[in-house]
């Protein structure tokens, strides 16, 4: 490694255990499990991951117990500064010299295949609740990763399909330019053609856009009859703010509707109910749900002052489950604890689910539409229930899997 690339993994070390108030694991004895978070703490994405997703694993271990097989659990976080390069950098530096035993989360689809291939080669257990992804459990897929919260199948399945089911034939998108977002329009295109409807134009955009005026303009101009946002966490916020600035489907014969693809409760507390009611998104966990998200969500926010989103959520809850299956297994040898993650049922507040030979965690997923001003009673109550979408449905059939570990009938 070069001296710039090793002053840059440093930084993004120390400026992630910095924000969490945890140490920099420097140890390489085998007196501790450690489990790592590749995140973006940073940049554009670090209100939807960042020191929320760190905070959700960190009340995993605690939850646990703190120790498994008679070894301290430890936690390392790193920030990947929307870099894939650095995200593989920071994962084999951590397998092969700080002894870590899992990473619990990558946040970004392309920073997720890099770390993906690394956990390949030094057959490491993997688990994803942030990017979306598909290539994980397709194509990508191997017998140690584990997708776990969404990915792009499940969220396009939810929304784009509801949407065509209720008249929104003509469909123009807005897409970040970069994996997760190609991922997901293409994803939601296949959808809409099943349903019977049509895109009729897609503009792409770079991350971290600063003016969307102009792409406002053009999805404003278009016969479509629905905007489908496929761009993500700040970028997302700011074409809906530049939407809201325009009118965008508010004012005379414009009848077009925005549709978020991935849309988090980050996302519509940043934009406020006045900008981002009536939108409809997918989502596999909501904090309001029952009195078990109630209760988990609170404490959450104790130290957060957010509400979790799904990943946060399913970080909490990926973890938990690591570190069941490392003490159902008696090892954490990466073969057995996988055997048990794939025995064991997932049942906690986030959801009710079990890992399938691709790696699917399969779970329910909900279309949620966002509330008025006038609907919402309390903080942070953001999104009514509009339809619950049952696991075997809501993902991608093994039938249609192109994973070489799925046996084919």
């Amino acid at each position: 490694m070069n001296l710039s690339r090793r002053s840059m993994l440093r930084r993004s070390l120390a400026v992630a255990s910095s924000s969490l108030g945890m140490p920099i694991l420097h140890a390489q004895s085998n007196d501790s499990v450690r489990i790592g978070l590749i995140l973006d703490m940073t940049g554009v994405y670090s209100s939807i991951s960042g020191k929320g997703t760190a905070t959700a694993a960190a009340l995993a271990i605690e939850d646990f117990g703190g120790s498994v097989l008679g070894r301290k659990i430890e936690l390392i976080v790193g920030d990947h500064q929307s870099k894939a390069d650095l995200a593989s950098t920071i994962a084999r530096e951590w397998f092969d010299m700080r002894k870590v035993d899992t990473i619990q989360d990558v946040t970004g689809g392309a920073a997720a295949l890099a770390v993906l291939n690394i956990a390949k080669e030094k057959n490491k257990v993997i688990v994803f609740s942030g990017p979306s992804a598909d290539r994980i459990t397709n194509d990508l897929c191997m017998p140690s990763s584990v997708h776990y919260a969404y990915d792009s199948y499940s969220l396009a399945n939810t929304v784009a399909r509801a949407v065509v089911r209720n008249g929104g034939k003509e469909w123009f998108f807005i897409t970040a330019d970069y994996t997760g977002g190609h991922d997901i329009a293409k994803a939601a295109t296949t959808a809409i053609i099943e349903e019977g409807g049509s895109v009729i134009g897609n503009i792409k955009h770079p991350l971290n856009a600063t003016d969307f005026s102009s792409w406002v303009l053009q999805a404003q101009a278009s016969k479509a009859q629905v905007i489908g946002l496929a761009s993500f966490g700040n970028d997302l916020v700011n074409f809906i703010k530049s939407a809201d600035e325009f009118g965008l489907g508010k004012s005379g014969k414009d009848t077009k509707k925005l549709a978020s693809l991935l849309m988090y409760i980050n996302d519509v507390h940043a934009l406020g109910l006045q900008a981002a009611q009536g939108m409809l998104l997918s989502e596999g966990f909501y904090w309001d749900m029952n009195d078990e998200t109630r209760k988990f969500s609170r404490r959450y926010f104790e130290r957060v002052k957010a509400m979790p989103n799904m990943s946060q959520a399913g970080t909490y809850s990926s973890t938990l489950h690591y570190l069941k299956a490392v003490k159902a297994a008696g090892t954490t040898e990466t073969a057995a604890v996988m055997a048990k993650m794939r025995e064991l049922p997932v049942n906690d507040f986030y959801a009710t689910g079990y890992i399938r030979e691709d790696g699917r965690m399969v779970h329910d997923m909900y279309l949620f539409q966002v509330k008025s001003p006038d609907e919402s009673r309390y903080p942070w109550d953001y999104f009514k229930l509009v339809s619950k979408v049952p696991g075997d449905q809501a993902f991608l059939p093994l039938a249609k899997s192109q994973c070489p570990l799925v046996k084919k009938s």
